[in-house]
């Protein structure tokens, strides 16, 4: 019986020892300061906002990393922070070993520019708003008309299918929304007129486009062009 009462007191006090040694080092972990904080910025977009506004945000105002305590961070507050700018998707914050306070950020991504009026914004490829950059401008389709919560997921699912198709893509430069809801389109290199009419059948409409404009530029008679009908999902009509 004193054996066993022996034995226990003695792992009693090292898991008493382990707890006091475990409060100390953790609390002069937290009372250590970071050494710098950097950002990362992660995809194949170009940085649309500045690397110098996300810091701001990550060190929450302060002059800088290095007067910050680590047990003083609140880490989810401040991806919430990040994660409501207008440009970023998503990110993610975290300290490293080291004492680095880190911000992983991936940008929304433009697929389109919008000019309504005085008032021009890309649409993301969740088809949300964003706005311009004053950092870079990015190489999409310059889209004209009304767009409004009628039309906006639709159109949404256009500009993404212009977006994934490298073809269209490249080609595509210019959309412009007609009041009854129909579509006209530009091509970069050509001064035709694309009529595709409305967000219906867009799939088959791009597919009859791409295999008549592949056909159609071997003999270079796109130059002879002045309007390429899509309307019919059977044909391409083409006017001169």
């Amino acid at each position: 019986m004193k054996l066993i009462n022996w034995i226990n007191l003695r792992l009693v006090l090292m898991f008493g020892v382990v707890i006091v040694l475990f409060s100390f080092t953790s609390h002069r972990n937290g009372e250590r300061k970071l050494k710098k904080s950097t950002v990362v910025f992660v995809g194949e977009n170009a940085i649309f906002v500045k690397p110098e506004a996300v810091n701001k945000l990550l060190i929450e105002n302060e002059k800088d990393a290095s007067s910050i305590k680590k047990e003083g961070l609140d880490l989810n507050k401040i991806e919430k922070a990040l994660n409501t700018q207008e440009m970023i998707e998503k990110s993610d914050v975290f300290v490293s070993i080291d004492g680095i306070l880190k911000a992983v950020v991936k940008q929304k991504t433009p697929i389109a520019r919008i000019m309504n009026g005085n008032e021009s914004f890309y649409i993301d490829y969740e088809g949300s708003k964003m706005p311009l950059s004053d950092n870079f401008t990015a190489r999409v389709p310059l889209v004209s008309g009304n767009l409004n919560e009628k039309n906006n997921e639709e159109l949404a699912i256009l500009f993404r299918m212009i977006f994934d198709d490298a073809f269209l893509k490249k080609n595509i430069i210019a959309i412009q929304i007609m009041p009854n809801g129909s579509l006209k389109m530009l091509n970069r290199n050509f001064n035709y007129e694309i009529d595709f009419g409305r967000t219906i059948n867009v799939e088959r409409k791009f597919n009859n486009y791409k295999a008549f404009f592949q056909k159609a530029v071997l003999d270079s008679s796109l130059y002879k062009y002045k309007r390429i009908d899509l309307r019919f999902t059977e044909q391409v009509v083409c006017t001169k």
